[in-house]
């Protein structure tokens, strides 16, 4: 199938799990991939992977905490393609379980710059083209944490909170333009996101059991299972899709 052939589609985070395999899943279908990613050799990586399928991807560094960065990102985009038809705002930190007297001022930076901020920069930079071509998809990467909180994990689920607030805001604001703004909530994903803040074995298996323990369906989620969501969000079989939430999470919002 090639239901993005001669679509730009840009992706955060795709260095690494849930937005690297979107990138793969895009370019599949015919879509040209911008894979940004903090981390060069990261981005390389996937855009290697897409090539040595015969897609199409190029690399881009950007840290989207930075409002400059992001908009250098978007406005280079639009000079070499012409347009953007996906913004998947990916990219995100996460929290280690920490009582609230213990959070730093610069977890909480940090935190609130990624998660919320950095879908703000992204969103802000293509919504004039968008706006130009009178179409265009945003999807951002939510939590289901920011639905249902975790104990120990105020700060992130507030910044995805806020998140997913600004993703109902932008889609009232943009639709009479034929822009969607849609949003995906994961649970915990078996990615290198979850390793990142429980790095030894023994955090990870005590961490993991307490994801599993609130999870009906019993496992972690996967990147395939977001990168099949956002490849759905983004097409025309969601066409009448805006201002909402997809929740990947094996039932533990519910």
């Amino acid at each position: 199938m090639t239901r993005f052939e001669g679509k730009t589609v840009i992706i955060t985070g795709a260095g690494s799990g849930m937005g690297r395999a979107s990138a793969i899943l895009f370019a599949r279908e015919g879509a040209n991939v911008i894979v940004v990613d903090l981390k060069e050799h990261a981005a390389r990586e996937t855009v290697e992977i897409i090539r040595a399928e015969n897609g199409q991807a190029i690399d881009k560094v950007c840290d989207v905490s930075k409002r400059e960065q992001v908009f250098n990102l978007v406005n280079g985009v639009i000079d070499e393609f012409g347009r953007v038809d996906v913004l998947f705002n990916n990219a995100g930190v996460a929290m280690p379980f920490t009582k609230t007297e213990e959070v730093s001022e610069d977890l909480v930076n940090l935190l609130v710059d990624v998660n919320l901020k950095g879908v703000f920069w992204g969103s802000q930079a293509v919504i004039p083209q968008m706006k130009k071509q009178g179409s265009g998809v945003i999807i951002n990467t939510a939590s289901i944490t920011g639905v249902r909180p975790r104990i120990g994990q105020n700060m992130y689920s507030a910044a995805k909170a806020g998140s997913i607030i600004l993703t109902k805001s932008l889609a009232l604001e943009l639709a009479e333009h034929g822009i969607r703004v849609v949003g995906i909530n994961p649970v915990a994903a078996d990615t290198g996101l979850l390793r990142d803040f429980m790095p030894t074995d023994t955090e990870y298996e005590v961490g993991k059991q307490k994801f599993l323990e609130t999870i009906p369906l019993g496992r972690l989620a996967v990147a395939e299972d977001i990168a099949k969501t956002a490849l759905f969000l983004a097409s025309d079989d969601a066409s009448m899709i805006t201002g909402s939430f997809i929740d990947v999470d094996g039932g533990r919002g519910v």
